[in-house]
């Protein structure tokens, strides 16, 4: 009897199976990478293959020609030599950085004033606004971009209507579209106004995360309100601002539609930014090779000036 128990309670043999329990860990160990697996999977052939496939063929010559019949013939770094010896390219990577820090900064400012409004408002009003916000951001692109269109169109639009009925007589007719000036400032409001509403609500809702008896005591210590968003608001939700213009920096910059069913880059170049700008040269002149170096350019731009900003971010956070 005595035997019988000891063989029960032995410890069961290295090279025999593992115990139920053993398993059942290493069962609930593996268990979420293959949750996420298939998500990690449909993101690498979604994202990761075209951008590897991108590289590749800003290497070769590839046109028209090898899109149909393939084979197309490895040429190193000529493609980009290419596009870096163009004025154009120059002009436009200035165009896009420009078109970028003048979007971004509106957004960023308009946002944390909408986000401060909501803050100061009463229940139901609160309700009404931020309604207003989810619609505004609810509005696809292309819906949005072809109400600007009617808005601003010369003969029909309301905005020349309105601008004549208060007595400004010279934009009866008036064609915005025509002027590069104007038509850059119609794109800009536009993709403010569709930024706006998911900057403005991420900023309140971080907002309601800061302790009120911080703002009580600074409202006892005689604080106004500019010196407690400087001095209490924005120092701790700075991560969050930095995310919020990360996220924007990246919207803006790599904005195609808004800009190619309004203009497609144009009045002249006024409009034309790099991701239009790859577009015109792979569809217009079917040089797909030069298309992809543009695009793979707009990327290290975009990764470099993230990168700097985040240095920059990280450094000041262990400076605190």
């Amino acid at each position: 009897m005595a035997v019988a128990q000891v063989e029960r309670t032995a410890p069961a043999s290295p090279t025999g199976p593992a115990p139920a329990g053993v398993r059942r860990g290493r069962a609930r160990v593996v268990l979420p990478y293959l949750l996420i697996a298939p998500t990690l999977l449909g993101m690498a052939y979604l994202l990761l293959y075209p951008m590897v496939r991108n590289l590749v063929i800003s290497v070769q010559k590839f046109g028209i020609g090898q899109l149909i019949r393939g084979n197309a013939e490895f040429v190193g770094l000529a493609n980009y030599r290419e596009i870096f010896a163009d004025d154009k390219f120059w002009s436009v990577v200035g165009r896009t950085f420009a078109f970028t820090a003048i979007n971004v900064g509106l957004i960023m400012v308009l946002s944390t004033l909408v986000a401060l409004l909501i803050g100061a408002l009463g229940k139901w009003m609160r309700l009404a606004v931020m309604g207003g916000l989810v619609l505004a951001w609810a509005i696809p692109v292309l819906a949005a971009t072809t109400v600007f269109q009617w808005l601003f169109q010369s003969q029909l639009g309301v905005v020349n209507w309105v601008l004549v009925r208060l007595g400004f007589s010279q934009y009866d007719g008036y064609a915005w579209f025509a002027d590069g000036t104007s038509t850059f400032a119609i794109i800009v409001v536009l993709i403010v106004w569709q930024s706006v509403p998911f900057a403005a609500l991420t900023l309140y809702a971080a907002m309601t995360t800061v302790p009120r008896e911080l703002y009580e005591s600074a409202q006892i210590d005689g604080a106004g309100a500019v010196k407690i968003f400087r001095l209490i608001t924005f120092p701790i939700l700075r991560p969050m601002f930095g995310l919020i213009l990360c996220l924007e920096v990246i919207w803006v910059f790599k904005c195609f539609v808004h800009i190619w069913v309004i203009s497609q880059g144009g009045p002249g170049d006024a409009t034309l930014t790099l991701p239009v700008y790859a577009y015109q040269i792979a569809q217009s002149l079917n040089r797909y090779d030069l298309g992809a170096a543009i695009s793979m350019v707009t990327v290290l731009l975009l990764t470099v000036v993230l990168l700097a900003y985040f240095r920059q971010l990280f450094k000041e956070e262990g400076e605190l």
